[in-house]
């Protein structure tokens, strides 16, 4: 793929849970050093964006802390986590209506933090879990330093030098504005600029993109936490009356 010219690839990691793999059927995951496996792809110029689930019924509580381990060692600085859905039809949906176990409705979002079903672990342990993984991995520090780790592995096949032009430059300058001057992590912003330009000058366009991806994936943090508050607060109220 590197020689053919492509510089971005999506990976279903899932789980780093072994357990969780197999009950979603993804052996090819399994038995396998999934954290060098990553970083091998990023040595070859390719970034590595990455979709993960939590929900499985093999999930321990321990999960949420194992997904944000993971996803900050791996340096995929775009790491999409999900909540599990079961699609009507599917082998998963079956067993789950055989155990009585689906919910009515169901958005077929996974990144909402709604599900369609009762989880082993229950309802407001995994809302609670999927709302600090969210809350972590795009938070400020942690988003910045993934895109120094992944820097740190990212060996790019085109090595040309460091292009500086007028419109990078103005789109810089508006971004630093926002992420520099008016948002609460902009110290953890400015250590970024300063260690790219120390130590990966020619992956400063890139690092600088992902710091800008970065501050649109908070505002869809944003929108799954306000939810997710509210499901938490209700599930709470829930377990009160019951």
């Amino acid at each position: 793929m590197a020689e053919a010219g492509f510089d971005m690839v999506f990976v279903g990691i899932e789980s780093p849970n072994e357990e969780s793999l197999v009950e979603c059927n993804k052996l090819q995951n399994k038995n396998r050093d999934l954290l060098a496996a990553v970083k091998r792809m990023q040595s070859y110029g390719l970034q590595v964006q990455g979709g993960f689930i939590v929900g499985f019924d093999s999930d321990p509580l321990s999960i949420f802390k194992s997904q944000i381990e993971f996803i900050q060692k791996s340096g995929i600085v775009t790491a999409m986590v999900g909540v599990l859905m079961a699609p009507p039809g599917t082998r998963l949906y079956k067993r789950l209506r055989s155990e009585n176990r689906l919910l009515p409705g169901g958005t077929g979002d996974n990144t909402d933090g709604s599900t369609n079903f009762i989880p082993k672990m229950g309802r407001e342990a995994l809302a609670r879990g999927y709302k600090h993984v969210v809350d972590t991995i795009y938070a400020p520090k942690q988003y910045y330093e993934r895109i120094r780790t992944f820097l740190g592995e990212y060996k790019p096949r085109n090595k040309g030098k460091l292009k500086i032009s007028l419109v990078y430059l103005m789109a810089w300058i508006r971004s630093t504005w926002v992420l520099g001057v008016k948002e609460k992590g902009r110290m953890y912003y400015w250590k970024l600029v300063a260690w790219t330009l120390l130590k990966k000058p020619k992956a400063f366009a890139l690092s600088m993109t992902l710091a800008v991806e970065g501050f649109h994936l908070r505002k869809v943090a944003e929108k799954i936490r306000v939810s997710l508050t509210s499901d938490i607060r209700r599930l709470e109220q829930a377990g009160k009356h019951n």
